[in-house]
């Protein structure tokens, strides 16, 4: 196969990973503005106000252009000064109005956008907060930032700008083909002549611009989606020597979203000229007509009728080219509007039931019963498992990577559910119990620690908002470590940067530690929770670790036989089975899997 074709595969290929999951496209809903609109509800006064001020705006213009030709019909006509000077006058007026009118207008409508938009990040906000983890593992960490930047912004525009300059221009050519049809009723039906072909003009380009749209907006996604994926990632990229490829696969969607852009662009440019050029064409059509009806002996057209009907028609054709620039304008934020409420329609895949019980106090009784489970219902990762823990036991989870040992503490921890049997906490199943409640009861520290940006404070106090400076800094010397932090240029108040880039990861386990220690938790879990720290600090833990895991109900995935030693029960998993379980001691006697294990690791 030659370079281009390899090049081309792996390019097919990038497109196909970035776009598998993209939603089918479907033609646009107008119901997707009823429920935009239902979004104005709470500031009806402020709408139904704006809503007032387009109608003003509406009539105010036509009212302008009225005025005009009455004064060349009359006074000009007649050569009468006081009457110019009156109509002058009374223009003036009318024209000030519209400039307060038009203030009120513009001022009315950012403000109700950007309520409109706040309450739609708070909803979205909110709806992805209580998404299940499932949803997170399924879902990439651009498309979520796209929904809440670019696509809430394309509805901003809509809200503010599209909605109500269309209904003022609407608005404005419904009073302008009255006042033409008082003027000449024949010559109005010329103008209604216009009405089927603008029709077929917006119907052709409809379609074309919804579709390309929606590409562009998926373009612009897989880039936030590969561009946020590319610098969370940027160590493993640098470590691998993998710049050029992330590079080339960039320049592919880069591509891909300049494409549709241009697609776009040359739809639009396509568009606009089209209505303008219809709408002088009819224009020159009409001239001619009225021109020569005006000329007929008898001929009830007179010219100041005339003058008035151009006017008017000036005034109706005028707001063609800008609402089919806000019909742009409107593809794009109803495309937005649809991937928005797709998010807030995707229902979890569970819930906490109405009548969820919350335990307002937890022993840590732990038991799975025949529990089988799998990621992927098809692909079981724990095969009818059992186990009892009782409270304030140690567990210590064992087995090669992928036997199940963190599949165990999400089932737990209730970040996913069972596919059959029962996982109990304190004889209750864990699906009649609250989650926020039994979460309560939970501490948790894991291999990959995550630190909020903030202060080191802050970053504790997320177990317990509450805790004073006091208690932050008492619960680091309960760990034997208060002067590890205590070296920090600030302490307890230095920034930790995003992630915790500023800090080792030493620091930021500890840290991690120190926020899953002060919440008291009844059921605790180490995820790997020493892996990132050197022997040293892990011998000064001991003892710290010792009063944390006292009196608790303890989940440990540990390879340090330091940690498993003291377990009071060694579960030892593989492939999703439970092959042995006891404690160090007894798992020795047995001489099984464990205990081969064990001799290895003594013999290295």
């Amino acid at each position: 196969m030659s370079t281009a074709s390899v090049t081309n595969l792996n390019r097919s290929l990038t497109r196909h990973i970035a776009r598998e999951d993209e939603p089918r496209q479907r033609p646009l809903d107008y119901r997707l503005i009823s429920r935009l609109f239902e979004f104005t509800r709470p500031y009806a006064a402020k709408r139904n106000w704006l809503l007032v001020t387009v109608v003003l705006r509406s009539i105010q213009l036509p009212a302008l252009t009225w005025m005009i030709a009455a004064v060349i019909r009359g006074p000009v006509a007649e050569k009468s000064v006081p009457g110019v000077i009156w109509g002058a006058v009374i223009f003036a007026i009318i024209a000030l109005s519209t400039q307060v009118v038009m203030h009120y207008r513009q001022r009315l409508a950012l403000e109700l956008g950007e309520a409109v938009v706040t309450d739609l990040r708070k909803a979205l906000f909110s709806h992805i907060q209580r998404m299940p983890m499932r949803w997170f593992h399924q879902t990439k960490v651009g498309r979520v930032i796209s929904r809440m930047t670019s696509d809430v912004e394309d509805l901003r525009l809509g809200v503010q700008d599209v909605l109500f300059v269309s209904l003022v221009q609407v608005g404005q050519m419904v009073i302008a083909a009255a006042a033409m049809l008082w003027y000449d009723p024949v010559l109005f039906l010329i103008v209604l002549g216009l009405a089927p072909v603008i029709w077929f003009i917006n119907q052709h380009f409809h379609k074309k611009l919804s579709v390309a749209l929606r590409n562009m907006r998926e373009s612009f996604s897989r880039i936030t989606a590969t561009l946020a994926e590319s610098v969370v990632g940027i160590r493993v990229t640098q470590a691998f020597v993998r710049q050029e490829e992330n590079s080339r696969i960039f320049d592919d969607l880069a591509e891909d979203h300049s494409r549709f852009n241009t697609v776009v662009m040359k739809t639009h440019g396509q568009f606009l000229p089209l209505l303008e050029l219809n709408s002088q064409i009819f224009i020159a059509l009409m001239l001619i007509v009225g021109g020569w009806r005006a000329f007929q002996p008898g001929s009830t057209t007179n010219v100041g009728d005339l003058v008035g009907f151009f006017f008017m028609a000036n005034l109706f054709f005028a707001p063609i080219s800008v609402l089919g620039n806000q019909y742009n304008q409107a593809m794009t934020a109803m495309a937005g509007a649809e991937r928005l409420f797709q998010l807030l329609d995707t229902q979890p895949d569970w819930v906490d039931p109405p009548d969820a019980i919350s335990l307002p106090d937890l022993r840590g009784e732990v038991q799975f019963e025949n529990v089988n489970f799998g990621y992927d219902p098809e692909r079981l990762v724990l095969i009818d498992f059992n186990f009892h823990a009782q409270p304030g036991q140690t567990i210590a989870l064992v087995g090669h990577t992928g036997s199940g040992k963190t599949t165990i503490i999400n089932l737990v921890s209730k970040f996913y559910l069972a596919n059959s049997g029962r996982v109990l906490i304190d004889g209750h199943d864990i699906q009649t119990l609250s989650g926020d409640s039994l979460h309560h009861h939970m501490g948790i520290v894991l291999q990959q620690n995550f630190l909020f940006y903030g202060t080191v404070a802050e970053n504790v106090r997320f177990g317990k908002p509450a805790a004073t400076d006091d208690e932050v800094q008492r619960v680091f010397t309960q760990l034997d470590c208060a002067d590890l932090i205590e070296a920090l240029p600030e302490g307890i108040h230095t920034p930790v940067g995003e992630r915790g880039v500023s800090l080792s990861l030493g620091q930021r386990q500890l840290i991690c530690f120190a926020r899953a220690m002060i919440a008291d938790p009844r059921i605790l879990i180490l995820d790997e929770a020493t892996s990132s720290i050197d022997s040293h600090t892990e011998d000064r833990l001991q003892t710290a670790l010792k009063k944390l895991l006292a009196g608790r109900t303890s989940f440990v995935v540990a390879h340090r036989l330091s940690t498993i030693r003291e377990a009071d029960l060694v579960l030892v998993l593989d492939h999703g089975k439970l092959i042995e379980q006891g404690t160090h001691e007894e798992l020795l006697q047995l001489n099984g899997t464990y205990a081969a294990q064990y001799r290895r690791f003594v013999a290295s």
